[in-house]
């Protein structure tokens, strides 16, 4: 297909309230499509957690950098967060903006506690119960494992 019917489709997408135009010419074809802008698109994530088989001996789980040296005594009762997968862990939506939570701070169920960026793509995490904040097990720009230990809520 010729370089100017492309940029023709082009125009005619632009000028139209069409959001997507598909010409096939025998066995060439050009998928033009459009997000309007301001638009923010993100894939869609699905998180299957995934089911749990009884071992003799279970490994320990991964401590962050922050967490070796300390006893489990050091670490508050409480429900703990877990990394439900590998990628970098961040406190904030951007260098500029605060930490979506810090100790002795209230959350409620479905607040973000922090976000990881895995493949390019930011998940935010979420608190899965109510309560106080007791403990950041992990640091701004640290590489998470999962099921690694990340807030404690009580």
């Amino acid at each position: 297909m010729d370089l100017r019917k492309i940029k023709k489709l082009i125009d005619l997408l632009e000028e139209s309230n069409l959001a997507e135009i598909e010409i096939k010419e025998g066995e060439e074809s050009v998928r033009l499509a459009r997000v309007p802008r301001g638009t923010v698109m993100a894939a869609p994530v699905a998180y299957a957690e995934p089911a749990r088989v009884a071992a003799p001996a279970a490994p320990a789980p991964a401590l962050s950098p922050e967490a070796v040296g300390k006893s489990t005594r050091d670490v508050p009762d409480g429900h703990t967060v877990r990394s439900p997968m590998v990628g970098t862990y961040y406190e904030s939506s951007s260098p500029d903006n605060p930490a979506f939570v810090k100790v002795g701070q209230t959350v409620k169920a479905g607040d973000t506690l922090g976000i990881i960026e895995a493949m390019k793509m930011f998940n935010p995490i979420e608190a899965d119960v109510s309560g106080t904040v007791r403990a950041v097990l992990v640091k701004n720009g640290q590489p998470i494992e999962f099921d690694e230990p990340m807030f404690v809520i009580s």
